[in-house]
Order: structure tokens, then C-alpha cells, then sequence
């Protein structure tokens, strides 16, 4: 751990500020609230030079920083990223549009909890360890303890959970009519009418074959000997990770993980062998829903642990394929003479238990239920090639290997495929509802703060004076002052 008495060179500077969009009208910022932006930089030449400190600005109780604005402009110039111009007059904005959704929120009397904010805070941190290897590597990069960032982060984050809040409070009861949509997209020029690929909207029941317990055996087997050499000094744990494990996204770093034990997306079996064991120990062999383990603690920190894990997936045989094949037949049948429809085989059938919240849906990574190809799996994109599936068909079962690489058997059903097109009402009304939405909701927030930002007191220092943006904030500004 370095020492914090000592002349740090490596820096980890922390701003939140609110989106900047294209054109960074005040009525585009309110629709995005809040951005964290990491900086980490080295210095070989000493001492980082960073703004004297000074409150250029207020709002309420709530305080602005010269720093708040400038360090990161300091930061894009560094790394010889481009500036837009004035780009300390929207960050300002920026910082005032925060600062008054936090301090309406206060009055409000709208709560973030602590336990919501210390999960954004540890998730956040991890996120690091796992980007620089290591809890030591990520504290001698920003010259503090993981405990001394977290309350470098906590602020922020509670402002920007307490602005988010606040601009969904104010455009909840927002709605869209059809009328409305229409005269929202009447208003787009033709030429400048969106272009879209083929996209399609899938749905599968998958099922994944049980091993036999013969392999399953040979599996564990694999993995007592693994420990047999880890705990005999014969092999180190991550060179056999590295040789062995069926894990595909940590194999290269040695099964490595950075976890907690209270992050709900890790595997509670893994979760629970991984915590009852001690720095440097291995754990017995055990089971999880993705195959079988062994897990060396690396180091433990509270709730927060660097572990290695080998992971071996037994392996499923041809019988064991079709006896899967042979299951979703039967189901297909079912779906095909409409005695069951395919939410419920999802729900009945189907071994993707994510996939059970959706009806079987795939999502793409914005929770939308349009995919383009290239954000299909291969070899879905294969089987709908090959099968020339139309839209309310079912495919045969077929077999499958996940990103897990786990075999398994899926039914898809296509629901929906469009050609590439431009954007127009028939084919594409739920994607332009949602901008007209966005863009009334806006507009509330817009009067929304028309009529709340004479009721604050405002301070903005003179240096932002120029600033055409802030023009609606420095009018009341300059009233609060004299």
C-alpha cells in the first residue's frame, strides 16, 4: 500500500458533470444528468499541476469549484484530446443544472440510500481493480487507499443519484399521444430521416444437456489434481488457469476475478466458497451453474476479494444433444398447434434463467428488443440464414455453443425482420415515440427551470460573465448580488 505521506506521481482525478450534447442547447443538457469522468495520469516530471482552488459558483447551499470546471479541460489537454470551445462555459452549466436538481431534491425531501450509493461505490471500484489488475495497482496509480477513493467518489455520486431522481420526478406523469408522435416526425426533414439495417426481433427456449456422471466425474477428478498441484508447490494456480480453465474471460489474466461478496450478479455458490477461505488457500472442489471449480484467495479485504478460479464444463456428448433435441421437438409441436405459446415454454422449459424475465426475448445491450446481425451470435446468424425462418416461424431445435461455451439445444422464434429502410411510422413508431417522449419531457424540465431558477440564490463568478449559455442563470445571478 503506498505510503501517503509520500510525493505521489500518479494522480486519479474524479468530476461528475452533466452530458454535453452536439449542439449544447440548455434544453439537450437536461436530458442526460450525469457523467463520471476518470482521469488517470502519470507524471515522470514531479507534481501535477491543477487549478488554484476558488468557488466560482453557487447554487443554494450547494458550492462550485474553479477545479470542478477546469481540471478536466487540463485533462483533455494533457492527453491531446480536442476542446470544444468554451468548453468552461457548458461544464459551468453543467454544474449549476446538478446543483439545483440536488438542491430541489433536498427540499424535496427525495432519499438515495446509503447502502444504494455504497453499492454504486463498490461496483465502481471494482470496475477499476479489474482495468489495472489489482487492488495495490489501482491505489498506487491514484496515490490513495480504495477507502480514500471511495469517499473521493462519494459525493458525487450521491449528487448525481440525487439529480437523476429529481428530473424523474419532475417528467413522470410525461405521456405521448399518437397526434403527437406524428406532428414530431412530420417535422424531420426527409433527408435527414434515420437509415436503418435489417433488424430482427428473436426469441429462443434453450435447454442445456446434462454430462454424464461419468464425465462429470473425470471433471472433478481434473480439478482435485489442479489442487493437488497448487497445495504441493508443483504448479502455480494461474499458470494452470491459464492452461485449463473453460473460462474464457479470465483465462488469459489466470482466472482471475476482482468480486464482493454482496454483488448479486456473481454465482452464490461461488460467491460462498470463495469468502470461507483464507489469502492463499484453495477451496474443494464444487459446483455451480456454469460447471465445476476449484477458487485460490488471492487476497481478502472485508467483502471485497481478488480470487483465481479454474473452471471445467464437462463434456456433453452427442447422446445427450439429442436427447435435448428430442425435448424441444415435442415442444415445438406444442407451439406450432397452439397449445402453449412460447412465453409459457420459455417459462416451462427453458434452462437460460435470464431469459425467463423476458419471455425469452433477446435484448440489445439498450434493453431493446431490435437486433441487427452483428449483434446476434454467430451461429444464430447462421441458422436463420440456412433456414430462411420468417417472422411468426419457429425453428427445429437446434444445437448451440454459448459465449460459456456451454453446448446446448434452442428453439428461436422469429418474431420480426425488417429490411433496411429509411425511418418511417409503420415500421418504426415505437423508436420515434420514444424521441418525441424525450423531447417533451425536455421541454417540461426546460420550464421547469425557467420557473425555479429565480427562487435560488445564485452566485457565478465574473470570469463566466461571457459565457452566452449562462445567460438565464448570470440574469438572476447579478440580481442575488447587489
Amino acid at each position: 500500500m503506498l505510503n501517503n505521506r509520500a510525493p505521489a506521481r500518479k494522480y486519479l482525478a474524479v468530476k461528475v458533470f452533466l452530458s454535453i450534447s452536439s449542439s449544447h442547447s440548455m434544453k439537450q443538457v437536461f436530458t442526460l444528468l450525469a457523467v463520471v469522468c476518470l482521469v488517470i495520469t502519470a507524471s515522470a516530471q514531479g507534481t501535477r499541476k491543477v487549478v488554484a482552488d476558488k468557488i466560482v459558483g453557487i447554487v443554494g447551499d450547494k458550492i462550485i469549484l474553479k477545479s470542478d470546471v477546469y481540471n478536466d479541460i487540463l485533462d483533455r489537454q494533457r492527453r491531446g484530446e480536442p476542446v470544444p470551445a468554451e468548453a468552461n462555459c457548458y461544464i459551468m452549466e453543467q454544474l449549476l443544472t446538478l446543483k439545483a436538481l440536488v438542491l430541489q431534491a433536498e427540499k424535496d425531501s427525495i432519499a438515495v440510500g446509503e447502502d444504494e450509493i455504497e453499492a454504486l461505490l463498490d461496483n465502481q471500484i471494482r470496475g477499476f481493480i479489474q482495468m489495472y489488475g489489482s487492488k495495490e495497482a489501482l491505489q498506487e496509480i491514484a496515490g490513495r487507499t480504495i477507502y480514500q477513493i471511495k469517499e473521493d467518489f462519494r459525493q458525487s455520486f450521491t449528487e448525481r443519484k440525487k439529480a437523476e431522481r429529481m428530473r424523474d420526478n419532475i417528467v413522470q406523469g410525461v405521456k405521448i399521444t399518437p397526434q403527437e408522435v406524428k406532428e414530431y416526425f412530420d417535422k424531420i426533414p426527409k433527408d435527414s430521416l434515420r437509415f436503418y439495417e435489417s433488424e430482427v426481433e428473436v426469441s429462443q427456449v434453450v435447454v442445456y444437456p446434462k454430462a454424464s456422471r461419468d464425465l462429470e466425474k473425470l471433471a472433478i477428478d481434473e480439478l482435485n489434481d489442479f489442487k493437488r498441484q497448487v497445495e504441493s508447490g508443483l504448479q502455480k494456480f494461474e499458470t494452470l488457469a491459464k492452461l485449463y480453465t473453460d473460462d474464457p474471460g479470465s483465462k488469459e489474466s489466470g482466472g482471475r476475478y476482482a468480486i464482493n461478496r454482496t454483488e448479486k450478479s456473481w454465482d452464490p455458490a461461488f460467491i460462498n466458497n470463495a469468502f470461507r477461505l483464507k489469502d492463499g488457500q484453495v477451496s474443494p472442489v464444487f459446483k455451480s451453474k456454469f460447471g465445476y471449480h476449484i477458487i485460490q484467495m488471492v487476497r481478502r479485504n472485508g467483502d471485497d476479494a481478488d480470487v483465481r478460479h479454474i473452471l471445467r464444463i464437462p463434456k456433453i456428448t452427442d447422446e445427450e444433444i439429442n436427447e435435448a433435441v428430442n425435448k424441444l421437438d415435442t415442444v415445438r409441436s406444442r407451439l406450432i398447434a397452439g397449445t402453449i405459446n412460447f412465453g409459457e415454454a420459455v417459462a416451462k422449459y427453458s434452462d437460460d434463467e435470464i431469459a425467463k424475465f423476458t419471455g425469452g426475448r433477446m435484448q440489445n445491450a439498450q434493453g431493446g428488443s431490435y437486433l441487427t446481425m452483428d449483434q446476434l451470435d454467430k451461429e444464430l446468424v447462421e441458422l436463420l440464414a440456412k433456414t430462411g425462418l420468417k417472422p411468426g416461424e419457429f425453428s427445429k431445435p437446434t444445437p448451440f455453443t454459448d459465449e460459456r461455451q456451454k453446448k446446448g439445444v434452442r428453439i428461436v422464434y422469429l418474431k420480426s425482420r425488417t429490411e433496411p429502410h429509411r425511418e418511417n411510422l409503420k415500421d418504426d413508431y415505437d423508436r420515434v415515440a420514444q424521441r418525441a417522449l424525450e423531447l417533451k419531457k425536455q421541454e417540461v424540465l426546460e420550464k421547469w427551470f425557467t420557473n425555479k431558477i429565480p427562487s435560488y440564490y445564485l452566485m457565478i463568478d465574473d470570469e463566466f460573465k461571457s459565457c452566452g449559455t449562462l445567460n438565464r442563470w448570470m440574469q438572476y445571478a447579478v440580481k442575488a448580488n447587489n
